[in-house]
């Protein structure tokens, strides 16, 4: 079989499968298989393909036909341009999130961050590689999580610090910003999401108790224990959970309270400001 016929062999299947971007995905992972980039497939795409390789292909191409994420089948995902290594423990990282990430990163030059819910490490380990903080720290409750955010860490030569810690349990020190991306699905919709998201990413970094807010709730009590006075606190949040956090944000001590848009237009994080003055509001 030719380059051109298993590539197109390769969009009739997930074309037939009603995947997402089926000519997308079929060529690239064509390109992970080969590692030719468009030039050089153009040049040999009337060329045999090595058995070998149009195994893999086929074997790929099916798998993907069964929705298991793109990102789980070649092991990375790009991420504010770094390449980011990924698993069924850890949430794909996804261009939403670097709206928290673009928001955050004029902020945090010579401060201490702190992100909670690491996942994968992408938000922790961006913005020490790209905004210069003193010091950048990341937890999850998630050993898996973890490890997968070691190995970014490691492969990125970033200096961040990662330990385990159920939200603030295992938080020890004092931070000039505190970052997160909490799970925020209600249960209700996790079974309504394409498959790729309901059936292969973790539950436990999507699950964000029976509104979506369980999470919210619990950053917007303890995050000022963790806070310097006039410190900040960025939390990517579902479209429609604007008005809802900007309340618990406030109730328990915040101001300055913005909530930000995506490039779609959606509300997408919220940002606050924590003064030590306002402490004894948080009940």
């Amino acid at each position: 079989m030719t380059y051109v016929e298993a590539l197109n062999w390769g969009k009739q299947q997930l074309a037939e499968a009603q995947v997402a971007e089926a000519e997308l995905d079929a060529w690239l992972l064509l390109e992970y298989v080969t590692g030719m980039n468009r030039a050089a497939y153009f040049l040999q795409q009337r060329d045999g393909m090595k058995l070998s390789a149009y195994e893999s292909y086929r074997d790929l191409i099916l798998q993907r036909k069964n929705r298991i994420p793109l990102q789980h089948l070649t092991g990375t995902q790009e991420f504010m341009g770094l390449p980011f290594q990924v698993s069924e423990d850890v949430l794909i990282p996804r261009q939403d999130t670097e709206t928290l990430v673009e928001l955050v990163l004029p902020e945090i030059k010579g401060k201490r961050i702190l992100d909670v819910c690491t996942g994968s490490g992408c938000i922790a380990i961006s913005l020490q590689k790209l905004g210069e903080p003193a010091v950048c720290h990341g937890v999850d409750i998630s050993l898996q999580a973890l490890a997968v955010a070691n190995r970014n860490r490691r492969s990125l030569q970033a200096e961040v610090t990662l330990w385990q810690s159920d939200l603030f349990s295992q938080v020890t020190e004092i931070y000039d910003v505190i970052v997160s991306n909490p799970p925020y699905i209600p249960p209700s919709e996790i079974i309504t999401l394409m498959p790729e998201v309901r059936e292969y990413e973790p539950r436990l970094a999507l699950d964000g108790g029976e509104d979506g807010l369980e999470f919210y709730r619990r950053l917007a009590s303890d995050a000022g224990t963790y806070l310097e006075e006039n410190g900040q606190i960025y939390l990517e949040i579902g479209f429609d959970q604007g008005e809802a956090v900007a309340e618990l944000l406030e109730k328990h001590g915040f101001c300055d309270v913005i909530v930000h848009s995506d490039l779609a237009g959606l509300d997408r994080v919220i940002s606050a400001k924590w003064e030590k003055s306002l402490e004894g509001k948080k009940e």
